[in-house]
C-alpha cells in the first residue's frame, strides 16, 4: 500500500504563484470589463443589495444634519417672527399716535373756530383727570392761577357749554360740569324764546325746571345760554330736550335734557375769559352815585353823633 503523507504536511501551490494568478486574473477582468462592460450587470445587481445597507449607514449622519438644520431654521424663523411682530407693533403705535394727533388737531381747530365765530376770547386747556369725588361731576384742567384762570370762568368745547371753573390752584383748576347737581345755567329755548334754568342731575342728564305744564316745549328743542347770569355768554348751545313729563296735578312739567357738548367724552376745552361788567346807563349811574353819596353822608353823621367813650 502506498503511504501518503498526512494532510497537514501536504504542500499546495506556492503563495507567490497564487498571488500572481489572482493578480493576473484581476487584470484580465479589468481589461475585459473596460472593453466589453461584461461586469456591469453584476455591479447593478450587487448595488441593489448594498444600497439599503449604505442608506442605513448614512442614516445617523443625515439625522444629525436634519436636526441641526431644523433647529437652526426654527431659531431663524423665531427671530424673524419677533422682528416682524416688533415692526408691526411699532407701525400700529405710530398709526395710533398719528390718529390721536389728527383727532386732537381737529378738536383744536373746532375750538378755535368757535372762538372766532362767537367772537369770544379764551385759552385752550387739557383735561388731566376727573375729581376724586364719585358723586360730583368735576374735572381738573392744566390751567391755573399762573395762567390767570379764576373761579367763575365758563368752559366750552366745540359743541357747547361744558361747565364752569369753581376752584383754582397755582397750576391747575377744577371745573364743575353742567351735569353736576350743584350746577345751574340760565337758558333760552331757541324755537320759542322761552327762558328758564337748566339744572344738572348728576347722572349725565339735565332738567329744565320752572316751566308750566302747558309751556310750548317739544322733544328736540335746543336750549342755549341766555346770558342773564353774567357768566355764560348768550347764544352758546347747552342741551337738547329728550323727554317731557306733563302732569296737570303739578304746576310745572318735568323736562329732561342731554347736554350738546361732549361733557363726559372730551380732552380739550376752552376756558373763556371773564365777561366784563356791563356799564349802566347814564341816568342809572347818576342815580346810583347819588344814593351812594347820601349813604356815605348818613354814615358820617352817625359817627359824629356817636358819644365818645371815656
Amino acid at each position: 500500500m502506498d503511504q501518503q503523507p498526512p494532510p497537514f504536511f501536504k504542500r499546495g501551490p506556492a503563495p507567490v504563484a497564487l498571488l500572481s494568478f489572482y493578480v493576473a486574473l484581476s487584470l484580465a477582468l479589468l481589461v475585459v470589463d473596460a472593453r466589453f462592460q461584461t461586469l456591469e450587470v453584476l455591479r447593478q445587481a450587487l448595488s441593489m443589495f448594498t444600497h439599503p445597507v449604505q442608506q442605513l449607514a448614512h442614516l445617523p449622519a443625515q439625522l444629525l444634519d436634519n436636526a441641526g438644520s431644523y433647529f437652526a431654521s426654527a431659531a431663524r424663523l423665531q427671530a424673524e417672527n419677533a422682528e416682524l411682530q416688533r415692526g408691526r407693533l411699532e407701525h400700529v403705535a405710530a398709526l395710533l399716535r398719528s390718529q390721536h394727533v389728527e383727532a386732537e388737531n381737529e378738536r383744536l381747530r373746532k375750538l378755535l373756530g368757535v372762538k372766532e365765530r362767537q367772537q369770544v376770547s379764551g385759552q385752550v386747556a387739557q383735561i388731566l383727570y376727573s375729581a376724586r369725588d364719585p358723586y360730583a361731576r368735576r374735572v381738573i384742567i392744566d390751567k391755573g392761577q399762573q395762567d390767570k384762570v379764576i373761579a367763575g370762568q365758563p368752559v366750552i368745547d366745540d359743541l357747547g357749554i361744558v361747565g364752569q371753573v369753581t376752584r383754582t390752584f397755582p397750576f391747575v383748576a377744577e371745573v364743575t360740569l353742567i351735569t353736576d347737581k350743584e350746577q345751574a345755567v340760565p337758558v333760552q329755548v331757541v324755537r320759542t324764546g322761552l327762558r328758564s334754568v337748566v339744572f344738572g342731575l348728576g347722572d349725565g342728564q339735565l332738567e329744565l325746571r320752572f316751566m308750566p305744564v302747558n309751556a310750548d316745549i317739544q322733544n328736540g328743542d335746543l336750549l342755549v345760554t341766555s346770558g342773564l347770569d353774567g357768566i355764560f355768554p348768550a347764544g352758546f348751545p347747552v342741551a337738547k330736550v329728550v323727554h317731557i313729563e306733563s302732569d296737570t296735578a303739578y304746576s310745572f312739567a318735568r323736562i329732561f335734557c342731554v347736554p350738546t357738548a361732549a361733557v363726559e367724552h372730551f380732552s380739550e376745552v376752552m376756558v373763556l375769559d371773564p365777561r366784563p361788567p356791563v356799564a349802566l346807563p347814564e341816568e342809572l349811574a347818576d342815580e346810583v352815585a347819588t344814593k351812594d353819596t347820601k349813604a356815605s353822608a348818613r354814615v358820617v353823621r352817625a359817627k359824629k353823633k356817636r358819644p365818645k367813650k371815656d
